[in-house]
């Protein structure tokens, strides 16, 4: 059975990451960089931050062992 991951990017963090990946994804689409820079730097950043954003769960802290969601209560 496959273990799922937890989510580990509580709201402000998912908040943060959904605007800075928009706007980074505007940088790409707009900025007068070659096509090469404004998608390897860009675009793919953006889009794992939106898709961390959107899931919830960041690989990089779940390799260090770092949350940023609220402790469970009880």
């Amino acid at each position: 059975m496959e273990e799922r991951m937890r989510r580990n990017v509580g709201k402000m963090d998912r908040l943060f990451r959904g605007l800075s990946a928009l706007a980074l994804l505007a940088c790409a689409w707009a900025a007068p960089l070659p096509l090469a820079a404004r998608l390897g730097a860009l675009g793919l950043t953006g889009l794992y931050l939106l898709f961390t954003a959107l899931s919830g769960t960041c690989l990089g802290y779940a390799l260090i062992g770092r949350s940023t969601c609220p402790l469970p209560r009880g």
